[in-house]
């Protein structure tokens, strides 16, 4: 990768936030979502609307929160609730978009979050699902991010934590999910992707600044599709860079974690 005044996780936030529209309603998980959807509502979508797990509800977000539980998920918020509600408020039908993280993901957009081998008896516990299962399974579309990596894109996943499309077409539906669910991106460090309509499968779509299409697919444990006017990602714009370093996370909380990728 050519050598460039960003660091990863950056970029993929500001790759990430140019996908998000005003007033989406959006359910956020921690981490590079939160930089993201923070980003989009300074730069470009002011009336999104964040929902996070723990009950904030279209909270503005000058800085960055710590948690899905931190106050700042709370601040200005137009209200508060439990638990319960934000997961039927999804269960509703209102949410435009989840956005999730993973350990593992397969070619069908299942997302691992919970167990590396056996569940009985694994290699590695990671934290589980929190409410990604509820919000991969019940938002119209997922968002997904994550270091794009042989490891963590697989054939198929361990445990499947957050459903995806399962194991193809129609598979959501049969599993009882709201028809017209499901993936819909995912933002690495190397790419941006969506899911190809008729098969249900990942497909490339655009490559990260100085990324190449052989560096991708030597990174992907599965046999990815290729969208025929494949995209070059602009590198991040000075603004973006700025509102991001300065207003996002001027701590550096998450960010930092990015010059560690690097």
């Amino acid at each position: 990768m050519e050598k460039r005044d960003y660091n990863i996780f950056e970029l993929m936030a500001i790759v990430a936030a140019r996908e998000i529209e005003d007033r989406a309603i959006i359910y956020i998980g921690t981490g590079i979502p939160m930089l993201a959807a923070s980003l989009a509502q300074h730069m470009h979508a002011p009336n999104i609307v964040p929902v996070f797990e723990a009950g904030g509800i279209a909270p503005q977000m000058p800085t960055l929160p710590l948690s899905v539980g931190c106050s700042r998920t709370t601040y200005r918020a137009i209200r508060t609730c439990d638990m319960p509600e934000i997961f039927e408020m999804a269960q509703l039908g209102i949410a435009h978009y989840a956005f999730l993280g993973g350990a593992q993901i397969d070619k069908y957009g299942n997302l691992n979050s919970t167990v590396k081998g056996q569940y009985e008896a694994p290699k590695v516990r990671w934290p589980g699902s929190g409410g990604a299962n509820a919000f991969g399974s019940l938002c119209w579309r997922t968002m997904i991010i994550m270091n794009h990596e042989k490891r963590r894109f697989v054939e198929k996943v361990d445990f499947i934590t957050t459903p995806g499309f399962i194991d193809g077409p129609g598979a959501r539906e049969r599993a009882g999910l709201p028809p017209g669910t499901g993936p819909y991106r995912v933002f690495t460090d190397k790419a941006l992707l969506d899911f190809e309509e008729k098969t249900k499968r990942m497909r490339l779509i655009g490559l990260l600044p100085g990324v190449n299409l052989e560096e991708v697919i030597q990174n992907t444990g599965f046999e990815l599709l290729i969208k025929e006017d494949l995209k070059n990602i602009p590198p991040p714009t000075e603004e973006e860079l700025r509102v991001l370093r300065e207003k996002v996370d001027p701590h550096r909380i998450i960010l930092s974690r990015g010059d560690k990728e690097d």
